[in-house]
């Protein structure tokens, strides 16, 4: 899916979306990989999980770890981005 189709289910428009993709990617929330003209985003889970053990202790909430990857297939953004 590219950024395009994913803006039309959300009612924004391609330049919208991508701006949100670059936000993400300067927070490091999302790690782009570039194939020819298109960009698939990918969640950087160590960075999700750092924030939700954040707010879980703002909140008093006692949370375990566990192992996560940083980057799998599974953890894959399906929209992409393509170049012009």
């Amino acid at each position: 899916m590219t950024a395009g189709e994913l803006a039309e289910h959300f009612e924004v428009s391609k330049p919208t979306m991508s701006a949100h993709f670059a936000v993400l990617r300067e927070a490091g929330l999302v790690e782009p990989v570039k194939q020819g003209r298109v960009i698939t985003y990918h969640l950087m889970m160590s960075v999700l999980e750092e924030a939700m053990f954040g707010f879980a202790q703002v909140f008093g909430l006692e949370v375990k770890a566990t192992e996560t990857p940083t980057k799998t297939d599974a953890n894959e953004v399906n929209p992409t981005e393509t170049q012009p």
